[in-house]
Formats: structure tokens, C-alpha cells, sequence
């Protein structure tokens, strides 16, 4: 189905799909200089003529700022052309970092070689570690036992207890959870099973529809495997080398939910609820209060188109369990029979359906039990976005046992409206979700909010730490849009700071905060754009570990 062919009544979703491929340059700059249209017409897609004009509700794309649409089409053009040079240098880099480790770096490597014996790395073995986890190695918890405490006293305090965020135990172990979902499942299991001496659930690689591959990661895992008091669902972030995730934080394309209000499109991309390709795939999954989709159905179809993977079985092992939460939970929501059932037309399972049956499962199996979201970068776009559709689908049993939301470096997910939609529901009586953003952190001023015309709003509390890790609260951090002219000489100083203090941080806090050889490089990346390095999770994890404590709280309702 074309996007021009889709109905635009007001039962249907309003969008806007910005689309690089049917335009070329000379059209880009005709609407930038002369606000051509026509020209825009190439790279626009929306369901409503007047907001290719700047009507409607003044949340469309307007003639006012065509610089902003010039600049992130040219960044998604970009990005495209270069996303297979991308690609494999990625594979490159992390098959060099690897075969260095695996062999005991450069010397090790030079001996082995002499001897015939070296070792080749295996990816998505146990000892294969990403890009991101030699950029920063440290995987142990920052007092693991102070954080089994809190967890303990927290579940005896049953549901009017509390957790403060501000406490570096809990606040590490989200951040330790975001870092680790760049790794395989084989490196995950090991880290949580014989380092933090947890339960290690399930790792899922589930189905983007939309960019026709399995791109989207997700682990679980339990403090304990029996009567557990806490789960934890970590989002895969940003790879640095893929294309398309990039693409996703700097694109703007938008629909809206009738009731709820504007998401990013990229995100439920992400999570299997739907494909710009045919815009009704949304409306089939969140529409509010008038779909019923059923979780188990849903993750048995999927299951059924995708055979052969083990971490669908896993998922999908606890179906009549589920159906049992749904008779018992009362929710008047998806989970309701007598409506008409929907079932995901994915054609592999998809990360919100298989997520929540497996959630549901182990909620039912540890009735004590709450569970935490968490994810840096796109993976905390898609933790907070996880929640916002078990609203969407009335599932109060699910969010009366949600603990809390804690992202980092997570860029906007959608309108103003959505977020007061969500902080109705997560910031009372005492917030639940946090937002941690550190300093010149590129990605959290993304996709561009001038504060009048574009939709792109933050919500929720933002934990601010600048570059000498001294925390704030604020609504929201400074330079929104990174881009300000009297930001521009401190930002560079600063880059100029972290690249100094990156040779004396393990002398002052420790050895553990000693950084390689690898992340000085990226600081020194940050010299040309800081916006960049200042996303590493090197300074998101030195941020919770060194920064002065909080009075927020995260607890439940």
C-alpha cells in the first residue's frame, strides 16, 4: 500500500514519513533556499496535505525552519551512504579488537604468530566482545551487596516501598544492564550468571519489519531464579557502526495516536508494532480502546513464521500461564475477550510481544517480584516506549508492578502531549521514570525541538551530571539542541578537559577508572564533534560511580 493511498479520516493515524531516497540534492537545497514545495514533496510523506504547509496543529513540518529539515535529511542521506562502509568497518574493528584481546594484545599476538598457535576470534562466542565493551571492559557492580540489600528491603516494605534512585547501587546496576545488552548472548549469560550472581532469563534478537532484519536486542534476567524480587529488561542501544539505528535517533518521521499524541516512528518500529512501508500496521496495534490484541496469540503466530529459534521457544514456553494472568488480572484492555483478536502480521517474532509474554510469566512465577526498564541510547528510547504501549493497552496488572524507568543518553520519543500522557501514569505519587543525561551527550538533543514548531519533547526527570560529574535535576539539560552558537567555544573546551582528564582519572578515583588506549581515541574524535565521545558509556557509568548522591526516588505506586 502506498502512503498516499491510506485513508486519512479522523479514526485514522495522522503521520508524517520523511523519505531520503526520492529526492536528490539539487532538490534539497531548491527547498531550502527558495522553500520549494514540490521539492519538499520528494522527502515528505504525510497523511494530511496542510502539515507539508504548516497547518494543522503547528506540530508539522513548516516553511518556518527549513534549515532543520535540510540538515536532517542530509544527515539521513549521509548516513546511508556511507551505512556498508559502516558496516564492515565495524566488523573489522571488532574482529581486530578481538583477535588483540584473544591473544594477549600486540606482544601476545606477535608470539602467538611466531608459533603458528594464534587464536581466532569466534563472534557470538563467550569471549567475542563488542566495540562497546572494549571501549569500556569493567562488567562487576558497584556495591553488588549494598544493591542486594535495597532490593531486599524494598520487597519486605511490599507495595508502598521505595528505592532511591539517587543510591549509586541501583542506578549503576541499570547502567551496567543498558552497557551490557551490546554483547552476545553467550558473554551476557556469563557476566550475569558468574559475575553479578544473578539469573540470567533470555536473550532475544527480534524482527524489524521495517528494516527487514533482526535488530533489535533484549535481555532479562532475575536477582534469583527462585522467588526473585526483581527483573530487569535491558534495550540494546545505538550500535556505533549501524547505519540504520543512526538513521533512526536522526530522523523525524512521526505518527500520532488518537488520545495519546505523536511517537517517533522509528521506535514501535523497533518493537514490532508496525512498518511506515503500510501505515495501517500501527493502527492494528495501537489503536487505543479498540484492539485486542493477546499477547500469547500473538507470540504463537510469530513463533509458528520464525521456527528454529531457540530464544522464541524460550519466550513462548509459558502461554497458558499468561492466559491464566489475563483471567485473573481484570484488565479491560488487549488482554479482554470478546473483541477481535489482532495478531502481529510480522513475519518473525517482535520484541513487544515476545517481551511482555515472557514478563507476564515470570511476574506470575514471582509474586513478589517488580521489574525495571532500562537502555542507553535507542535502548532507552525503547525502554520508556515499552511501558507507554502497556498503558496504551490497559495493562494495570504489568504496570502495578513496574518498579521504574531509568534510561541513558535516550534521545526524544515523541509530543509534549505523549509525555504528560506518561508522566500521568509513572510520576505519581513519586516519579518512576529517569532520564540520565551526561553533559554534551549529543544524542538526548535529538530529533531537534525548537520549543514552538517541531513536536520532539523530553519528559519525566532528568538526572543531569556535567563534566566534573556534579549531578543536577532539571526538566531539561542544557543546549536542548546542541547546536547553540553560545555553546559552541565550551563545548570544544570541554572536549579539550575530558581529553585531559582521561590521563588522570585512574590516578585520582581508582584503577578502575583507568580508560585504554581505545577511549582515549574517541575522546580525541570529540575534539572535531563532543557530542559524540560525550555518549560513550565510559562517562555514563564514571557519572553514576563518582557523582555526588540525589534525594530522587524511584518507587512504585
Amino acid at each position: 500500500m502506498d502512503i498516499q493511498d491510506v485513508c486519512t479520516s479522523p479514526e485514522s493515524f495522522r503521520f508524517l514519513i520523511v523519505r531520503t531516497e526520492n529526492g536528490g540534492i539539487r532538490d534539497l537545497f531548491r527547498f531550502l533556499l527558495f522553500s520549494d514545495k514540490a521539492s519538499g514533496a520528494k522527502f515528505l510523506h504525510s497523511s494530511d496535505h496542510e502539515l507539508l504547509l504548516g497547518g494543522g496543529d503547528g506540530a508539522g513540518v513548516t516553511p518556518d525552519h527549513p534549515w532543520v529539515i535540510f540538515v536532517s535529511i542530509l544527515d539521513l542521506k549521509i548516513i546511508v551512504l556511507f551505512g556498508k562502509p559502516m558496516e564492515w568497518t565495524g566488523y573489522f574493528v571488532e574482529f581486530l579488537l578481538n583477535l588483540l584481546s584473544e591473544n594477549g594484545n600486540l606482544p601476545g599476538l606477535l608470539h602467538n604468530l611466531l608459533r603458528g598457535k594464534v587464536v581466532m576470534p569466534q563472534r557470538g562466542s563467550e569471549t567475542f566482545i563488542s566495540a562497546i565493551g572494549h571501549l569500556d571492559g569493567r562488567i562487576d557492580l558497584y556495591e553488588s551487596n549494598l544493591l542486594e540489600e535495597r532490593i531486599s528491603e524494598h520487597t519486605s516494605r511490599g507495595r508502598s516501598g521505595h528505592i532511591e534512585i539517587g543510591d549509586r547501587a541501583l542506578m549503576d546496576f541499570c547502567m551496567m544492564a543498558s552497557k551490557l545488552a551490546y554483547e552476545n548472548d553467550n558473554v551476557i549469560r556469563n557476566v550475569v550468571n558468574l559475575h553479578w550472581k544473578m539469573h540470567f532469563v533470555d536473550f532475544y534478537n527480534c524482527w524489524n519489519d521495517y528494516h527487514k532484519e533482526r535488530s533489535t536486542q533484549v535481555f532479562i534476567l532475575c536477582d534469583k531464579p527462585r522467588d526473585a524480587n526483581l527483573i530487569l529488561i535491558s534495550f540494546r542501544g545505538t550500535e556505533p557502526f549501524d547505519a540504520d539505528d543512526w538513521c533512526t535517533n536522526f530522523d523525524f518521521s512521526w505518527f500520532e495516536i488518537p488520545k495519546l499524541g505523536k511517537v517517533h516512528m522509528g521506535f514501535p518500529e523497533a518493537l514490532g508494532l508496525g512498518n511506515r512501508v503500510d501505515t495501517s500496521t500501527f493502527q492494528k496495534h495501537l489503536q487505543v480502546n479498540n484492539i485486542n490484541i493477546t499477547s500469547s496469540n500473538a507470540v504463537a503466530e510469530t513463533r509458528g513464521r520464525s521456527e528454529g529459534s531457540a530464544s522464541i521457544s524460550s519466550s513462548t514456553s509459558s502461554e497458558e500461564q499468561e492466559s491464566a494472568w489475563d483471567r485473573s488480572s481484570g484488565s479491560e484492555g488487549p488482554a479482554t475477550t470478546g473483541k477481535k483478536q489482532l495478531v502481529p502480521d510480522m513475519v518473525e517474532m517482535t520484541a513487544y510481544y515476545t517481551v511482555k509474554s515472557k514478563l507476564k510469566s515470570l511476574l506470575n512465577d514471582h509474586k513478589n517480584a517488580k521489574f525495571i526498564v532500562t537502555g542507553h541510547s535507542l535502548g532507552g528510547a525503547l525502554a520508556v516506549l515499552f511501558p507507554t504501549v502497556l498503558v496504551l493497552h490497559e495493562e494495570k496488572e504489568l504496570m502495578h508492578r513496574l518498579l521504574g524507568i531509568c534510561t541513558f543518553g535516550q534521545p526524544r520519543v515523541g509530543s509534549r502531549r505523549l509525555g504528560r500522557f506518561m508522566e500521568a501514569h509513572v510520576d505519581h505519587p513519586v516519579p518512576k521514570y529517569f532520564r540520565v543525561v551526561y553533559c554534551n551527550d549529543l544524542v538526548p538533543r535529538l530529533p531537534y525541538d525548537d520549543g514552538k514548531t517541531f513536536l520532539y519533547k523530553h519528559f519525566g526527570v532528568c538526572l543531569y551530571y556535567n563534566s566534573f560529574y556534579i549531578e543536577q535535576k532539571v526538566d531539561e539539560e542544557p543546549n536542548r539542541n546542541y547546536f547553540g552558537m553560545r555553546y559552541l567555544v565550551p563545548e570544544y573546551l570541554n572536549a579539550f578537559w575530558e581529553l585531559s582528564r582521561s590521563f588522570i582519572t585512574g590516578y585520582v578515583s581508582g584503577p578502575e577508572y583507568e580508560e585504554g588506549w581505545l577511549s582515549i581515541l574517541l575522546r580525541i574524535v570529540g575534539l572535531a564533534l563532543p557530542g559524540i565521545s560525550a555518549h560513550s558509556h565510559t562517562d555514563y557509568v564514571n557519572s553514576v560511580r563518582l557523582g555526588r548522591e540525589s534525594s530522587i526516588y524511584m518507587s512504585s505506586l
